[in-house]
């Protein structure tokens, strides 16, 4: 039944700002990773503790549920909810390095790969490393207690844990690690740490129960609560840290967690080993282990034949018949190349001994050490992509003890065969006896329902008959709440039902995750996935888009705007009409559009694209007309924007942002910019005669107009001139169309959805560079990274058979060209010339093309030291979004703002492309500039 929501009273306890109602924030909050869908009634976002902890108070004292939102995956279930859903990514992301990186501490909605940076400057990392990194938060690695692929069960969150700050259901703040945790929490919670003295007492003097719970936890294990603590430890506030790990958001909320970190192991060796069974592969385990290797991968046969199709895997799987055959794949890792090379020897003994089906060995290039874990980690991304349409992706987790690892994998094989799961894979952790498999059901096929009811315990049998555990890293959530009892019987089960009672007595904290009394629970509020694209529908919701997408804190992410489709396409008419309304601005509108998130899917999935095709869609035959026009005259557009630009810098602000406001009110915010006063004056014009011709020429130079439109910060003459004083000092002749004015790249009508104007301008632009390439011979080079990635892409607006001529055509960055050609025929940066700091902002554009290092490269060789803030991100201004919604830039830069703030004065601040330099200028009130500039100046003849 679906609890009644007091919106209004959680908006009085703290604040309506925090607290959402609406359709859209509900929908888009509704999905997760997990194959379940519960709707909230009600979206939180809190942004301090003291808020939390009122939030908290009050549905303690009211009975309202609450479920935490802090990870990007939650693959079982634990993050959904049809009460209050209370979302902490928004505002809890700081990390914070202590003792040189002995120890880190991070609030729940800091991303694991962001705090890996942060500790990258000492040598050190997490000892969790999830697969998940790029999308999963420090919050989730406490909720579920996380592991990975090197952790084993030695490098846990739990075993690596030094503190936490908790608050407790009834609004009770502690600080675990703090030298009187224990007295605070007797005087605060009487009954709580009475009671977890007792219940402490009690497992350790039955001496069955204590070995249960050895058995159980010398497995990797997240299935119901976390008993070793009480085996493990002491006092009742580090009993209470430890419960709380695991625990999935049912006893506490996390405010921060303190971690001891592991040394960064730099000197690595992979080896990827294929057998032709099974049997040979698992015997083969205990010598490998033995002689120590850090990681053993294992993938099945299902595994190797989906890996196989993959051009990026090696010629050993490709070029295999695959047949009952079975991989592990087997690293090494060393502080020192000296005890790598001692290392390697001993497991590579091992592994000269084994009866491989092709030869196989240790090797430390990048290239084949990255096509190795490309087979193993793509798994996921290649099932999942790959299957049929309307079925679900579920990843589940299991762990049985070593020497019955390979009767479960056989028997495992047995059940995909039983149920007719033919496409399902099963990997995982062999070292730790950790299996995850892949099965792709219709869930909405009452049929397929069934049968999936019966696989489920079929499983449950299997895996409690070898006496494993049915959770070994994902948590229990709803998918194995049902069965906790089962693996645990009852004494334990109640000791875990009295944990509960006594750290959440009126049961508010997630309910219905890790314990239910109902036998079918997992098999309630299941989620369907009904098609709504074609480009958009292998979405399988894991969120590792959402870090980098710089609308997350402003609209959607992503995984949302997919998501809210898929509402739409089951919605009921009225709720229909209300998410198509607001999806315009949530999804369409305030999507950069950067398409940094098909970088971070594991499926591919372009949204960035999908959204400029819905802006195209939404323009009618006038708009598209307009479009042409403007692309036909873009030289006078130019011109007539300069002339604009030069007037409102004139005037004072009020003026200007009155009449964008009303202008903006009358003809739409996806037009009209919304000034303020702010924007700089007009750039000086670009050039187009005087250069050498082609034949002289080493490269094709095509000058960005927004360094014609916006003038540069400071009193410089711009990235332009920059580039062709530095090419001019160092004797790399350039050649320049005569055109060049009345040109663009064509991003500004490909993110508009102006395709008619698109093609004209792909055209003119052609026309105009393609006869000084010399066929092609010589690159084109842009002087701003959105440009440049622009032209790279020019061709897909081509006919035929300029396009095929245009993709012989390489395009090159500025910052690219002259790290390569121009930054070796200068003479260096003299001592006294160079800066103390450079502060450096890497673009979206400058990810796809691949060109951060020699953005880092060009700040190295202007400053002493180059910076890239470790939480940097696309700025939001994409071209003009950040005029059109500069909530947008806010949104996007708060954190990296933060991070600049804190790195106290620089002597400089650079990027790579002139919008994204007015983007962070606003956003942190320093003065950024094109790298460039400060390079020319930097190597000025004195």
């Amino acid at each position: 039944m679906t609890p009644v929501i007091d919106v209004d009273a959680l908006r009085a306890a703290i604040g309506s700002a925090q607290v959402s109602d609406r359709v859209a924030d509900r929908a888009r909050m509704a999905h997760d990773a997990s194959h379940y869908l519960l709707t909230p009634a009600a979206v939180v976002t809190p942004s301090s503790v003291p808020e939390v902890a009122t939030l908290l108070a009050t549905a303690h004292r009211d009975g309202v549920p609450l479920t935490f939102r802090s990870g990007g995956t939650s693959l079982s279930g634990q993050a959904g909810t049809d009460a209050v859903l209370v979302d902490t990514r928004r505002h809890f992301g700081a990390v914070t390095v202590l003792g040189d990186g002995a120890r880190v501490r991070a609030e729940p909605g800091a991303v694991v790969r962001r705090v890996n940076a942060a500790l990258a400057p000492y040598g050190r990392r997490l000892g969790p490393d999830p697969a998940s990194e790029a999308a999963c938060t420090v919050g989730g690695v406490v909720a579920n207690n996380s592991s990975g692929m090197t952790s084993s069960t030695t490098a846990t969150a739990y075993r690596t844990l030094a503190g936490l700050e908790l608050v407790l259901p009834s609004g009770t703040y502690l600080d675990t690690a703090a030298p009187d945790a224990d007295e605070r929490l007797a005087a605060l919670e009487p009954g709580l740490h009475a009671g977890l003295a007792r219940l402490r007492d009690r497992l350790r003097a039955d001496a069955v129960l204590r070995g249960r719970i050895e058995h159980q936890f010398s497995m990797k294990n997240t299935m119901g609560y976390g008993l070793n603590a009480f085996l493990d430890h002491d006092g009742p506030a580090d009993l209470l840290a430890h419960l709380v790990v695991g625990s999935e958001g049912t006893l506490a909320f996390v405010a921060s967690a303190t971690f001891d970190t592991l040394p960064v192991l730099p000197h690595v060796a992979t080896a990827l080993l294929v057998f032709d069974r099974l049997d040979a592969a698992i015997a083969a385990l205990p010598a490998l282990v033995g002689a120590g290797a850090g990681a053993v991968e294992l993938m099945d046969s299902t595994s190797l034949r989906v890996a196989a199709i993959d051009p990026r895997a090696p010629e050993a799987i490709r070029s295999l018949p695959i047949e009952q055959h079975t991989a592990l794949l087997v690293e090494v890792a060393a502080e020192t190349a000296a005890e790598l090379v001692a290392l390697a020897g001993d497991v590579g003994a091992v592994i000269q001994r084994l009866p491989l089906t092709t030869p196989g060995g240790l090797s430390t290039d990048p290239g084949q050490r990255a096509a190795a874990w490309h087979v193993r980690k793509g798994l996921y991304a290649t099932v999942a992509g790959a299957r049929p349409q309307g079925t679900t992706a579920l990843l589940e987790d299991i762990v049985v003890p070593a020497p019955a690892l390979g009767p479960a994998v056989r028997d495992l094989q047995g059940l995909f065969d039983r149920y007719e799961y033919g496409d399902a894979v099963i990997f995982g952790h062999a070292r730790d006896a950790n299996l995850h498999f892949m099965i792709t059901p219709r869930l909405d096929d009452p049929r397929e329902l069934d049968a999936y009811a019966a696989f489920t315990e079929d499983l449950v049998d299997l895996v409690l008959g070898a006496d494993g555990s049915l959770k070994a890293e994902h948590g229990t959530g709803r998918i194995m709440a049902p069965y906790v009892r089962r693996q645990y019987g009852d004494e334990l089960y109640a000791v875990m039902r009295e944990v509960k009672a006594l750290c959440d007595p009126r049961g508010v904290l997630a309910p219905g995750v890790v314990l239910d009394e109902d036998p079918r629970a997992h098999l309630r509020h299941l989620k369907t996935v009904p098609p709504v694209d074609p480009a958009l529908d292998a979405c399988v919701d894991c969120g590792y888009c959402e870090p980098v997408c710089p609308s997350r804190g402003v609209t959607t992410t992503p995984r949302q705007r997919i998501a809210l489709l898929r509402e739409i396409a089951v919605a009921t008419p009225e709720v229909r009409a209300e998410l198509e309304q607001t999806y315009r601005y949530d999804a369409v509108q305030t999507c950069a559009a950067d398409s940094l998130c098909v970088m971070a899917c594991p499926v591919q999935i372009d949204t960035g694209q999908a959204m400029k095709a819905r802006r195209a869609e939404s323009l009618g035959p006038l708009a598209q007309r307009a479009g042409k026009t403007a692309a036909r005259h873009w030289g006078a557009g130019v011109t007539a924007a300069r002339a604009g630009l030069r007037v409102a810098s004139a005037l004072p602000g009020p003026v200007v942002s009155g009449a964008s406001s009303l202008a903006r009110a009358v003809l739409g915010t996806e037009w009209i910019p919304a000034a303020d006063g702010s924007l700089p004056g007009p750039g000086r014009p670009r050039p187009s005669s005087g250069w050498p011709v082609p034949h002289a020429a080493e490269a094709v130079f095509f000058p960005a107009c927004i360094g014609a439109l916006f003038a540069p910060e400071g009193d410089g003459d711009g990235v332009t001139a920059a580039f062709l004083a530095l090419t001019a000092r160092a004797g790399v002749p350039v050649a320049i169309a005569e055109r060049t004015p009345s040109l663009c790249c064509g991003t500004p009508w490909a993110s508009k959805g102006l395709k008619a104007g698109a093609a004209v301008m792909a055209q003119q632009v052609f026309a105009a560079l393609w006869p000084l390439t010399d066929d092609g011979r010589l690159p084109v080079v842009a002087d701003a990274s959105s440009c440049s990635h622009g032209l790279a892409g020019l061709a897909s607006a081509l006919p035929e058979p300029d396009a095929a001529k245009w993709e012989r055509v390489t395009v090159v960055d500025a910052v690219a060209f002259v790290r390569s050609s121009v930054l070796p025929r200068l003479a260096p940066v003299a001592d006294d010339r160079r800066l103390d700091r450079v502060v450096l902002h890497p673009t979206c554009a400058s990810v796809h093309l691949g060109d951060v290092d020699d953005l880092t490269a060009l700040g190295a060789a202007v400053a002493r030291e180059a910076v890239v803030p470790s939480n940097w991100g696309c700025c939001g201004f994409a071209g003009d979004r950040g005029l059109l919604h500069p909530e947008l830039t806010r949104g996007a830069t708060e954190a990296e703002a933060a991070t600049v703030a804190a790195l106290g004065e620089a002597g400089g601040y650079a990027s790579c492309n002139r919008t994204c330099e007015l983007g962070m200028t606003r956003a942190t009130g320093k003065p950024y500039r094109h790298v460039l500039e400060l390079l020319e100046e930097a190597t000025r003849p004195a």
